[in-house]
């Protein structure tokens, strides 16, 4: 029997229909005194809680599998090396052409100019946010070691995860060959189950990313993005910048790969991220992606990809810093190129540890807008289209991710990486 090829024209055929359904029917639409709101709301959740259900389990036995395979072989400080700098470097390409481009085309300046909008009642107490956002930082340094990992865990605390497994795959290199077989054997058995269940969730993949996105278009509509326009634009352009521009750049100058092959490999994942504006939620499918699909070895995917997804949001990092200049901007305040500076800097520390939820990336704007002296108040600007710009973004710190791993591994000499179409690749 001919196996099918790999292709997500139904899951874009489910985008272009949640679109048009979700702008037309709108929040009040029903169907026998049940709103379809809340019928997309409760599929899509549900969805995505599958998604989120083996996201702990296949962290922690990726990176334990990987640690534990490279601690024997002994290359985990260059591997390491190589991975922070490629997180570093694209995270900080997104956050200057970002700032590039806010600075051209100015977004915030037709609100200094005909007045500042009315802060909407429900931000009145906004302040508080921006105090408990000021704590984000020091919070984020002290999920790195929790003081229960159990409670960690059942929180989905990925940089305690991840630390942990760090040093429980490191630990597992080191005791004697017989129990160190056994539990490497182990949890290469739970990351093996848990990529099998990311395949059946993805046979319901069309599905819940048309509940999804008609719950956010039931919401906002296509009216929202006409308000904040040029704020739109320029993150739009921004980030389509950075993925399809720079990011290429890197692949074909450092990786020798193609680009479009690579584009088409994380189609699936992409399209996932879109959806569920969730880096997390997206990562099981991402490393499957990323494995069976780009031709990246278990050793390298099981650890670049996990990280990458907690601390290289390289998207979340542009929206940042674009968000932070516009509302400086809406106020007529000036920054000096010293204060871009520093903007730039702290979109890169606030955007690490960044949840990969919905709109996760408000609570670091509002670090960033304490330490530069902008009010906080500034967010409501554009929280109409923050859940629409939120859908990009995840995209592209996901895509992001993979390219890190994509590069990771052509530097350590895999042959593998991206030598077929991805289009011809076929469901196993």
């Amino acid at each position: 029997m001919k196996k099918k090829t790999n292709r997500p024209w139904g899951v874009l055929i489910a985008i272009v229909l949640a679109i048009i359904f979700g702008s037309w029917i709108g929040k009040e639409g029903a169907i026998f005194g049940v709103s379809f709101y809340s019928i997309f709301d409760l599929f899509g959740t549900i969805f995505l809680n599958a998604l989120t259900l083996v996201v702990v389990p296949l962290v922690s036995s990726s990176i334990i599998t990987g640690i534990a395979r490279m601690g024997n072989e002994g290359g985990f400080g260059r591997l390491g090396a190589k991975m922070f700098s490629f997180y570093i470097g694209t995270s900080l390409m997104a956050v200057l052409i970002g700032m590039i481009y806010v600075n051209i085309i100015n977004p915030g300046k037709i609100y200094f100019e005909t007045g500042h909008p009315i802060i909407p009642e429900e931000f009145q107490g906004i302040d508080q946010l921006a105090e408990s956002g000021n704590k984000a930082v020091v919070d984020v340094i002290l999920q790195i070691v929790p003081p229960n990992i159990i409670d960690a865990f059942s929180k989905g605390q990925m940089l305690g995860l991840i630390f942990f497994c760090l040093l429980f795959g490191f630990a597992i290199s080191k005791i004697e060959k017989g129990p160190s077989d056994i539990l490497k054997g182990f949890f290469q058995g739970i990351f093996e189950a848990m990529i099998r269940i990311t395949h059946l969730i993805m046979k319901f993949l069309p599905y819940g990313v048309f509940c999804l996105i008609a719950k956010v278009f039931m919401t906002t509509g296509l009216s929202s993005l006409g308000s904040v326009a040029l704020f739109t634009l320029t993150v739009l352009l921004g980030l389509a910048t950075f993925m399809f521009i720079g990011l290429p750049i890197l692949l074909k100058w450092i990786g020798r790969v193609k680009p479009m092959w690579h584009l088409k490999a994380m189609s699936p994942a992409l399209i996932t991220a879109f959806s569920t504006s969730s880096s997390s939620a997206t990562l099981p499918i991402t490393i499957d992606c990323v494995e069976k699909r780009a031709g990246v070895s278990n050793r390298i995917c099981s650890l670049v990809i996990p990280l990458g997804t907690s601390i290289n949001m390289s998207g979340s990092a542009l929206y940042c810093c674009v968000s932070t200049i516009f509302i400086a901007q809406a106020y007529g305040i000036e920054l000096s190129i010293a204060k871009q500076c520093l903007v730039v800097f702290m979109s890169l520390i606030a955007s690490i540890g960044v949840a990969g939820i919905p709109s996760a990336s408000l609570v670091a704007i509002l670090v960033i807008l304490k330490v530069v002296g902008l009010p906080a108040e500034g967010i409501s600007f554009f929280i109409a289209v923050d859940r629409l710009l939120d859908m990009c973004r995840a995209t592209v710190n996901v895509y992001s991710d993979s390219c890190c791993a994509i590069l990771v591994a052509k530097t350590e000499g895999e042959k593998n990486v991206l030598s077929v179409d991805p289009a011809k690749i076929v469901n196993q």
